[in-house]
């Protein structure tokens, strides 16, 4: 499993436990210091997983905002608690965090549906993050031409 995927397995079970706990932000680092554990030494070498959290917790009202605008029959407070989790950091990284390519962030997060959720999670996360982006993009907040050479250059530097 490539090291950022793993670190956003941590980031989201920590925020899934802090969501759980009603989100005392003074327990957050114990949480991640227990889930890193849990996996063991590698699990985030550059500190992602905390980049994760601290982007999620500073913009979580807008976040929370933006679920209910993409998916208004599912308000944030009736999501399962991973969906809601799952969610967060997809919405997180796709609106807030410009080192994330779109693509990848939805991509991760489907996975993480898929991997953590129930049975239509994957596409429940795919159609609210999709419906995000499609508006990102018709709004010119992404380029389309950028990323995707940005995706051919990524490609080319792996061969």
């Amino acid at each position: 499993m490539a090291s950022r995927h793993l670190a956003r397995s941590v980031a989201l079970q920590t925020l899934y436990q802090w969501d759980f706990a009603d989100k005392p932000s003074a327990i957050l680092p114990a949480l991640l210091e227990h889930t890193r554990e849990e996996f063991g030494n590698k699990a985030d070498e550059e500190g992602f997983a905390q980049h994760i959290i601290d982007n999620v917790v500073e913009n979580l009202e807008a976040i929370d905002a933006l679920i209910n605008q993409y998916a208004p029959d599912w308000p944030v407070e009736q999501l399962t608690g991973i969906d809601r989790s799952i969610l967060r950091m997809g919405v997180s990284e796709l609106k807030y965090d410009t080192t994330i390519p779109p693509k990848v962030a939805i991509n991760e997060s489907i996975e993480l549906a898929k991997t953590f959720g129930g049975p239509s999670s994957g596409k429940f996360v795919n159609g609210v993050l999709g419906a995000m982006y499609k508006d990102m993009v018709s709004g010119g907040e992404v380029d389309e031409k950028k990323e995707k050479q940005k995706e051919e250059a990524a490609k080319e530097a792996k061969e």
